[in-house]
């Protein structure tokens, strides 16, 4: 009886000892395990054009898919546009541009992520009591519902097909800017006045 006692003490630090093990071992699910930093991912483009131009461009391209622009800087752009799937779920998505001079002075980088916040209504339902003189309170069986959106889910889009739709469409109105640049030029020359030729 003495010994089983005795062998209690042992057999709390072994179990202690386990416990601490398994609490400094990282969860295999450990999401920065996967960030391998490497140069091929699509969260940026380089352009031939100037800073001002690319986050000009971004801007528009934007517009034009009908996101809100909470900030426009001449080096970085910020939108967000609303979906909902379904009538008890809302998703968000915030779009952010970082314009970037390249070292070489001959261009630009856009540099970009989307922030995809997920949000689930959520029913709390809130029941009536009545209080009565004499006998407290009674619950009555009509209840009235709170609804509200919470958030669910927040991550990073991750690079891919998203992001190159973005960039093609940045493209373009750079595109766009250059030939109405190229009609601009052509049209001043035409409509400058011509020196009269020089007579021998």
């Amino acid at each position: 009886m003495h010994q089983s006692f005795r062998r209690w003490p042992a057999l709390l630090a072994v179990l202690l000892a386990g416990a601490l093990s398994a609490c400094s071992t990282p969860p295999r699910s450990v999401v920065y395990q996967h960030e391998e930093f490497d140069s091929t991912s699509t969260y940026s483009r380089s352009f031939a054009v100037s800073v001002d131009a690319t986050c000009e461009a971004a801007r528009r391209a934007l517009l034009s898919q009908g996101y809100l622009i909470n900030q426009a800087k001449s080096d970085q752009v910020e939108g967000r546009k609303s979906f909902q799937p379904d009538s008890d779920n809302h998703v968000q998505i915030m779009f952010r541009v970082v314009c970037v001079a390249d070292p070489s002075g001959k261009g630009s980088s856009a540099f970009v992520s989307a922030l995809e916040d997920r949000y689930a209504l959520k029913k709390s339902n809130n029941s009536a009591s009545l209080g009565v003189g004499g006998l407290g309170s009674i619950s009555l069986p009509f209840t009235s519902s709170d609804d509200s959106l919470v958030k669910v889910a927040s991550l990073t889009i991750p690079a891919g097909t998203f992001y190159q739709r973005f960039f093609m469409l940045v493209e373009s109105y750079l595109d766009a800017d250059s030939g109405t640049a190229a009609e601009t030029a052509e049209s001043a020359t035409a409509a400058a006045p011509q020196a009269p030729p020089q007579r021998n």
